[in-house]
């Protein structure tokens, strides 16, 4: 099948702002910074790495499908204050989903839920490859499937 997508993050810039903030002023958003503490646990929306241990990531609310629609959703995400923006390659699937179950969820371009699974990340290619071969999914939604937090946007090329 042919290789047909890109994983995405979330946009570094959207963050930056946050990180010099005192602790005060991220709760006042919802936010915290926290020091990780494991490794895997602390995802990074951006890098789509998973933090290291002693460094240091914002846990705060974020919408991650910002519609007009029932679909709309929020949660809790990650970011590292050290975080660079994930550059992946057509095809690539990086660490931070290869390891996990994943739900995937597939949008039309009127951002409708068409369809929905649970897949384990070692097969999540071949699953999104035989996702886009429906020409009426736009995109898709990556979550950690045992927390439900949104992981990654994955986009048709």
């Amino acid at each position: 099948m042919k290789t047909n997508f890109r994983i995405v993050g979330l946009p570094l810039e959207e963050f930056q702002p946050l990180f010099p903030l005192s602790d005060e002023e991220l709760a006042q958003k919802g936010a915290r910074r926290m020091i990780v503490d494991a490794k895997p646990g602390f995802p990074c929306r951006v890098s789509l790495e998973d933090a290291e241990i002693g460094e240091k990531v914002i846990l705060m609310p974020f919408t991650h499908h910002d519609i007009d629609s029932p679909y709309r959703a929020f949660g809790p995400i990650f970011v590292r204050e050290k975080a660079k923006q994930a550059e992946l390659s057509v095809g690539e699937v990086p660490e931070v989903v290869s390891t996990r179950t994943m739900s995937v969820r597939a949008y039309d371009k009127n951002s409708t839920m068409i369809d929905g699974s649970v897949v384990h990340g070692s097969e999540i290619k071949a699953h999104i490859e035989k996702l886009f071969a429906n020409p009426k999914i736009g995109y898709l939604h990556l979550h950690n499937a045992g927390a439900g937090c949104y992981s990654c946007r994955v986009e048709r090329v």
